[in-house]
């Protein structure tokens, strides 16, 4: 068993305007770093354009149908202040969600124990139908549903650890008992939403809010206190992590405190709880983070993390 890892080059043909934080150079590091030989064991794979029919589970047609409609052949379209659109965007979407569907096709089948998705544009901020956050679609959810209704699983956990509350995951999967989806983050903080009282149409939903200047003491305890007792009880068949690094003290849009040695932490109780419920089968995917140095640091470590338990 090893740890695959799913990327594509047009995922770097969607820039964003000058200044924008959510740019090319952020994965451009991430690949940069995880070419140093130590990420040699790696099961480099490259992801194929995503199916129609896994965005339509979580997406109505119209939503995608329009932000086809809004890709321009010059210059950028902006769907709001912060989420824009060029000529080649479309094509590194596709290939975001060709990522996830295909990680956990290949972990759900056994070829790999674990996966990462170093992809972008993000997608935890997509709701039903608006774009938003830099997100064009729901990345996260689409591989859930993509276990859940295309492998037949029945229990699928998401873990998001961004340090902006997953508000178009909570959205798309609100009436999803099937999936459990807990997230940590900052508040306030943009989106606005991710209220402990927010818990779903089935109770499948847990948000643990942490304040600003929370460091990574705090954030331990919100995970060994909520989240990870959560997930047990829950028992899941497969576990997703949307693996935002922006929570890092380095991040220069948010305020949590948190360090490279905590996304380490993180990483290995999700998947020695994966290890003790499924097999160790993870699929995470790259969410956040715009300090490029940290990010850098931050997913190289994850990425390690994986490696040590998918071999």
């Amino acid at each position: 068993m090893s740890t695959a890892l799913f990327t594509h080059p047009s995922c770097l043909g969607h820039e964003t305007p000058p200044g924008h934080p959510e740019c090319a150079d952020r994965l451009r590091v991430i690949l940069a770093a995880l070419d140093d030989p130590a990420f040699g064991a790696l099961d480099r794979r490259v992801a194929p354009l995503g199916e129609r029919e896994d965005v339509l589970r979580v997406h109505p047609e119209a939503h995608v149908a329009a932000i086809e409609a809004a890709v321009p052949a010059d210059g950028w379209v902006s769907l709001d202040a912060d989420t824009h659109v060029m000529a080649k965007s479309l094509d590194a979407a596709w290939r975001g969600v060709g990522a996830v569907t295909a990680a956990v096709d290949a972990v759900v089948a056994g070829e790999v124990r674990n996966a990462f998705c170093a992809i972008r544009p993000p997608g935890h901020h997509a709701e039903t139908s608006t774009p938003m956050g830099f997100c064009l679609f729901g990345n996260i959810s689409i591989a859930a549903k993509r276990a859940l209704d295309h492998h037949g699983l029945s229990r699928v956990a998401i873990v998001d650890f961004d340090v902006h509350h997953g508000n178009g995951t909570q959205d798309l999967l609100w009436n999803e008992a099937r999936v459990l989806f807990a997230s940590t983050h900052q508040m306030p903080l943009y989106p606005g939403s991710g209220e402990r009282h927010e818990t779903g149409a089935h109770d499948n939903i847990m948000n643990v809010p942490l304040p600003p200047s929370a460091d990574g003491a705090a954030f331990r305890t919100a995970m060994e206190g909520l989240v990870l007792p959560a997930l047990e009880d829950f028992r899941p068949e497969l576990v997703l992590i949307s693996a935002g690094f922006d929570a890092h003290s380095s991040d220069p849009l948010a305020q949590l405190n948190l360090e490279v040695e905590d996304f380490v932490w993180a990483t290995r109780a999700l998947c020695e709880l994966a290890d003790r419920h499924c097999g160790g089968r993870v699929v995470s995917t790259l969410e956040g983070g715009y300090d490029l140095e940290a990010l850098a640091a931050s997913v190289a470590a994850h990425v390690k993390v994986l490696m040590e338990q998918g071999g």
